[in-house]
């Protein structure tokens, strides 16, 4: 288990570019299953989820191509059946959240898939009924088997259906939809997700020759086709990671330019960051953040506490809310951070009250924070990564306590953030990677 141990209080100073979004890479590449023709995909990120799902993708058959850094082909012609029942398909798959998006490509072309329980955060329930209730409504046959805890799905001939998901998954969607898309007529799918991801994956989709309308709605039609051909396709900056660095700017009084956000597709985070105090200027497709000792967060008109909580696109990202937290800790004001998706995904504030913050955790859903206006900075102390999210918040509040922090179980925020120790160092951090 590796760890990071950081010299906290030292401010900031640079340019920052933000990885591809670990979120659409998980689609795109499963999508690649979708067609026997090359498909070439830039802006990969270089994180510990996105490698392994590549890996998967080359074991079961597809051929691989690494191209540069962040550009890779692939081509499946053929999948490997046989190695979907191996046991060490069985220990990748299931060490990885992202593999249950290889169902939907694999029921659409080869009329069917199996898939271990995936793993991935433990930040809660996380269902997996949108999916497989989605494929049923297709025409396919679904067992799971308490056995040997897995998935499997059967559907020679898919028919398109109308149906309304029972909760607006982002996984969900994006599985029901790569089904869809060569399934015999239409589908309608009402409540579907509209993130950036999944419009994203629906325009990669088109140009491969499937017909969808209603991109970037919660209503989307599908016409299925009878094949698919390859493409190019180029995946968007990652959206919570800029978030991530408005926060750190923030929370060590530094000036950080952030380039290239694709600022088109951030939604309300930058105005959810505003209400936080946190002053920024866009400057082309940059985000320029300007050293800034305070911040003060807005209340209601009433004068009320504000609260912030997530909700479905274009509602405020729920991968927003740990680092929104930790920033609020030395605004001035008060906050009511209310995580309504995952119930154990505040539970680190345990580790920010040890270092100084002032939090009530009112419930696992909603914690209460009351800003120290940086009249006390935070403590440095040894903790642990619980998931990506926490460890990058927890990161965050490191880099601006005094003294010596440690963080162990970092391999938590490799998955989703590429080399986050050399780009933070790169622009006046310290952090050093203990293995």
């Amino acid at each position: 288990m590796s760890s990071f141990v950081i010299n906290g209080g030292k401010k900031l100073k640079g340019e920052i570019i933000p990885q591809g979004a670990k979120n659409e890479a998980l689609q795109i590449i499963s999508a690649v299953l979708l067609t026997p023709e090359k498909v070439t995909i830039n802006n990969i990120p270089n994180i510990r989820d996105v490698i392994k799902l590549i890996d998967l993708v080359e074991c079961i058959g597809v051929k691989v191509e690494k191209i540069s850094e962040s550009s890779y082909s692939f081509t499946a012609k053929d999948v490997n059946f046989e190695y979907l029942h191996s046991e060490e398909y069985r220990e990748k798959s299931t060490s990885l959240r992202g593999s249950i998006m290889m169902i939907g490509p694999l029921l659409a072309r080869y009329g069917k898939g199996y898939i271990p329980k995936p793993g991935g955060d433990k930040i809660g329930r996380r269902r997996v009924d949108t999916h497989f209730i989605g494929f049923e409504k297709l025409g396919a046959k679904f067992e799971f088997s308490h056995k040997d805890n897995s998935y499997k799905v059967k559907g020679k001939k898919l028919k398109g259906a109308s149906m309304l998901l029972d909760e607006a998954s982002v996984t969900g969607t994006a599985n029901i939809i790569m089904a869809a898309v060569l399934a015999e007529g239409k589908t309608q799918i009402y409540n579907a997700a509209c993130e950036p991801y999944i419009q994203q994956l629906c325009k990669m989709l088109v140009s491969m020759g499937a017909k969808i309308s209603g991109i970037a709605s919660n209503l989307l039609v599908i016409e299925g086709v009878k094949e698919l051909k390859g493409c190019e396709h180029t995946i968007l900056p990652d959206m919570i990671e800029v978030g991530s660095f408005i926060g750190l700017a923030a929370m060590t009084g530094s000036e950080i330019t952030i380039k290239n956000v694709s600022f088109e597709n951030l939604g309300i985070i930058p105005s959810a960051f505003r209400r936080l105090g946190i002053q920024f200027e866009k400057i082309g497709d940059d985000i320029y953040i300007p050293e800034q000792r305070h911040y003060q967060i807005e209340t209601f008109i009433d004068g009320s506490i504000m609260t912030i909580a997530d909700a479905p696109w274009p509602g405020l990202t729920p991968d927003l809310l740990s680092v929104m937290l930790v920033i609020a800790t030395q605004a001035k004001g008060s906050v009511l951070i209310h995580q309504k998706m995952f119930e154990s995904r505040l539970f680190f504030v345990d580790k920010l009250i040890d270092m100084g913050a002032q939090i009530i955790l009112c419930d696992p859903h909603r914690a209460t924070v009351i800003g120290l206006n940086n009249q006390i900075q935070l403590r440095a102390t040894d903790m642990i990564s619980p998931d990506i999210r926490a460890g990058v918040a927890l990161l965050i509040a490191a880099l601006s306590a005094d003294g010596t922090s440690t963080i162990h179980n970092i391999d938590q925020i490799d998955r989703g953030y590429q080399n986050i120790d050399a780009r933070l160092n790169a622009i006046g951090a310290d952090i050093t990677r203990i293995n």
